[in-house]
């Protein structure tokens, strides 16, 4: 209450910041009238001024108002476009790191090229980050314009690029890419063995359009670079065989609200029956135990057209956000195998992590982020805690004039199902166009075959119909138009009215059912009423909807049946809609608990990634790392010191066999200690003694290889063993996450074990490399072509023995060689053998049985 009188009297936070943004806003108006004479030549000019102005000192804030200004100019000359005063509202809260929130059809990409145009007269590059390819591709090429216009480079990264083109992309001052590129570029890029491949040059400020659907929806799923696993998929064809036999409620329960399966005693008993182990939870077992879970999963929580689709014989994710099909994405953990086993078709090897990160993590490397979007606001606490961005909501540059009807609930799906396309028909007989908003593939094909029944013309777009999705929504505003679409998150393209559709009262959207999320739902509704147009929207629901059905209906349900209200009559009441509002705050902050837990483990993960990521570069940015090295081999020698150093025993009775074998396996060295050199010794003794052993392995092998070629060796050596053992560890810190869960049974909490185990693991890692690499390099040896040769010959040899050997042992005659070729020469039986063992060839290799 108290709250409500302050904002009353001293106005909210988002009044202030906009209040505080209003006199720049005047200044860039005060400058329209000195920018408009100039000729393209010379405004063109004012970006190389700017440069020159930011290089002496002057700052981008001091800037603005005057680079503001041009932008507008040239947007307007260029696309016939003026930024409203709004639009600059928004383009001061891009530039302040901040997210603007702007209603659709407020013309976000327009406001964009303001923030991105100052950010890069700095020359350190601007990345404006898209969701799909074809968002991106439109952008660079839309807004480009008004950059090549004024100067400036333009570039754009879209799926199946190669890496030439790419590095010119993120060498423009203006990139245009998806996240998905970006993320896999960074990690492709540290999996290289040359800096001059690298395609990314640094990370100086990120735009990111849709950005709740980027840093919030997406965040849960991390991107990952695989390769394939030495593991059999013939166990999920076994395990997918014996489902039918599993009932719901007596083998196994479902949890919808966490989107869990577990099995009952029941069902662990009919597993253990059916899959021929005697105890499912043996640590033998486990991965029986881990394939029963995946197939419980695919059969039980994931269903065909809505969360997958099955396309060409392949399983192919659908994103439950935005309705697109996520090509080349797979389901980790066994999972994706699952639901090909399921589906019947081909299984495809599992996978094993070589490069993963989160877009939490990925966009955190900015030194500045900003984001824009219609509907932030609901979550603006998480964008505050998780990536430091503050939400900023824009004033519409017209009124909003919309009506939005409270939700109508019925009893059953069918009801439901029969008012929409009640609804449909009143509004399509009107002349008012209808955009029926769906959450899953399956919904939207029911409501169409509904449509064709009663002959009214329709257009779906969804998963399976995509490839006319932008001429679909920018026709979808014309009088009589239906339009069936499953989400509406991050479709770029506006919804403009046609001939006398404003007169018949605007755009109508008809929600099918309430999304988990709030802003989903808001996002839908905002496809109408765009710059003060006419419009309307209303969700219909049903006690069956998962949402209702998962998070409390029966409340609703009782007062229904207690009305005895028929299956056709619905309630529509505001406190029914704040109920489910309600409900939907609970899932969101559900949600955003996992995102919140996903990310507590991945900060464990990319402490670990950013040190090996930094040592890969420190190597890459150096011909010369004998430095590194010779580190390693002063870290083993102490290493080795330690192991046998014995503080209280006489230093005659140390274990100098061991220390013997400890100098062979580490510096490939035989060195033993004479007995009358071993007495009275300490540890700075033998630390000296180690070292000096290791000193002259190290240059021996400097001499034999040659110092060019022995900096070369160290390069490439490292740089294999790090990638190697960053594999190796990856899999050892997804199989340590896989059963931390289990460590709360003994009130221990899981993610304090996952860091401190996670902290050995990695200590082994770093330690392991030292090893390898100090092992290797001191077994390591450049072949000369003269020693390729002779041990070529060699091979040839003994492969000519064992041959022979194998005839003998079968019984068969050998027949007496006469002569041996070497190197095109005959050598007679009573010359040396060229195996160098010093004996005539007839005695040796050349002897008769």
């Amino acid at each position: 209450m108290i709250g409500k009188v302050l904002t009353k009297v001293f106005g909210s936070k988002n009044d202030r910041v906009l209040k505080q943004i209003n006199p720049i806003v005047q200044r860039i108006n005060e400058l329209e009238n000195s920018i408009q004479p100039l000729s393209d030549e010379e405004l063109a000019a004012k970006t190389v001024e700017f440069r020159e102005r930011y290089e002496k000192g002057e700052t981008l804030d001091e800037l603005l108002p005057e680079a503001f200004a041009v932008v507008r100019e040239g947007a307007k000359r260029v696309l016939g476009e003026r930024h409203y005063d709004v639009q600059l509202v928004g383009g001061v809260i891009l530039h302040q790191g901040k997210i603007a929130e702007m209603k659709t059809g407020e013309g976000k990409t327009l406001t964009s090229t303001l923030a991105v145009y100052l950010n890069a007269i700095t020359g350190k590059g601007v990345h404006v980050v898209t969701v799909n390819d074809y968002l991106a591709k439109r952008d660079a090429e839309w807004m480009g314009q008004v950059y090549e216009f004024l100067g400036m480079t333009v570039g754009k990264i879209v799926h199946g690029m190669d890496d030439k083109e790419r590095q010119e992309a993120y060498g423009a001052d203006v990139t245009y890419a998806t996240n998905n590129e970006l993320g896999f570029d960074y990690l492709r890029d540290n999996m290289k063995f040359e800096l001059e491949d690298f395609c990314q040059r640094g990370f100086n400020f990120a735009i990111v359009d849709e950005v709740d659907s980027i840093l919030i929806d997406e965040a849960r799923t991390p991107l990952i670079i695989s390769g394939p696993a030495d593991i059999s998929t013939e166990l999920y064809g076994n395990v997918n065989r014996i489902i039918p036999r599993f009932k719901e409620g007596e083998h196994y329960v479902i949890d919808e609200k966490a989107r869990q399966v577990s099995l009952t005693d029941e069902g662990i008993a009919l597993g253990e029956e059916m899959l021929k182990v005697e105890n499912l939870y043996d640590p033998s077992n486990i991965e029986h135990l881990h394939h029963l879970n995946q197939a419980m999963k695919a059969h039980t929580l994931f269903k065909r057209d809505v969360d997958y689709i099955v396309n060409n014989g392949q399983v192919v994710i659908v994103d439950e956000f935005t309705g697109r099909t996520m090509e080349g994405r797979r389901y980790s953990d066994g999972l994706h195998q699952a639901l090909e086993a399921k589906e019947g078709v081909k299984i495809e090897r599992e996978n094993q992590t070589m490069a993963s990160i989160t877009f939490q993590n990925y966009f955190r490397m900015y030194d500045k982020l900003a984001g824009m979007t219609g509907t932030a606001d609901t979550e603006a606490p998480e964008f505050k805690k998780i990536y430091d961005l503050d939400v900023v909501v824009m004033p519409t540059n017209m009124p909003m004039v919309r009506d939005d009807y409270a939700d109508v609930i019925y009893k059953n799906e069918a009801a439901k199902y029969r008012a929409v396309v009640r609804e449909i028909k009143d509004m399509y007989e009107a002349g008012r166009p209808v955009l029926v908003g769906t959450i899953s593939i399956d919904v939207s094909e029911k409501i169409a075959g509904m449509l064709k029944k009663e002959k009214i013309a329709h257009e779906v777009l969804n998963a399976k119909h995509h490839e006319r999705e932008a001429e679909i929504i920018a026709n979808a505003g014309q009088r009589g138009k239906v339009t069936i679409a499953t989400n509406m998150a991050g479709r770029g393209t506006d919804i403009k009215l046609g001939e006398g559709v404003v007169e018949a009262g605007g755009l109508h959207i008809l929600g099918t059912s309430r999304h988990e999320s709030r802003r989903i739902d808001n996002q839908l509704r905002g496809r109408a009423g765009r710059q003060g147009d006419p419009g309307s929207s209303r969700f219909f629901l049903s006690l069956e909807d998962d949402l209702l059905r998962i998070f409390g209906s029966d409340r609703i349900s009782g007062i229904m049946n207690k009305l005895g209200m028929e299956e056709d009559e619905p309630i529509e009441h505001s406190m029914i809609s704040k109920a489910i509002e309600n409900a939907q705050r609970k899932v969101e902050g559900h949600n955003f608990d996992i995102r919140k837990h996903l990310l507590e483990y991945d900060d464990v993960m990319n402490k670990q990634r950013e040190v090996i990521y930094q040592q890969r570069r420190e190597i890459l940015e150096n011909d010369d790392v004998a430095g590194v090295v010779q580190d390693m081999i002063g870290d083993t020698v102490a290493t080795i010191v330690s192991e046998y150093y014995q503080d209280r025993v006489d230093s005659e009775e140390w274990d100098w066999d061991g220390y013997r074998e400890r100098l062979i396996e580490a510096f490939n060295i035989d060195r033993t200690v004479e007995e009358d050199k071993r007495a009275d010794l300490n540890e700075e003794d033998l630390h000296a003694m180690t070292t000096e052993f290791a000193r002259q392995a190290y240059a021996d092998q400097e001499k034999r290889n040659g110092l060019e070629n022995q900096r070369q060796i160290e390069k490439i050596l490292l740089l294999q063993i790090v990638d190697a053992s960053w594999k190796d560890h990856l899999l050892s810190m997804d199989h340590l996450k896989e059963g931390i869960g289990l460590r709360g049974y003994g009130q221990k909490n899981p993610l304090n074990e996952y860091k401190r185990e996670g902290f050995e693991l990695f200590n082994g890692l770093m330690e392991g490399i030292k090893n390898q690499v100090v092992s290797n390099l001191m077994r390591v040896r450049i072949m000369q072509e003269d020693d390729v040769e002779k041990l070529e010959e060699e091979r040839r040899r003994k492969k000519e023995q064992e041959l022979a050997m194998n005839k003998a042992a079968s019984g068969k005659e050998l027949e007496e060689d006469k002569t041996v070729k070497r190197d095109g020469d005959k050598i007679g039986r009573n010359a040396a053998c060229p195996c160098g063992s010093g004996k005539k060839y007839k005695r040796c290799c050349g002897k008769t049985s």
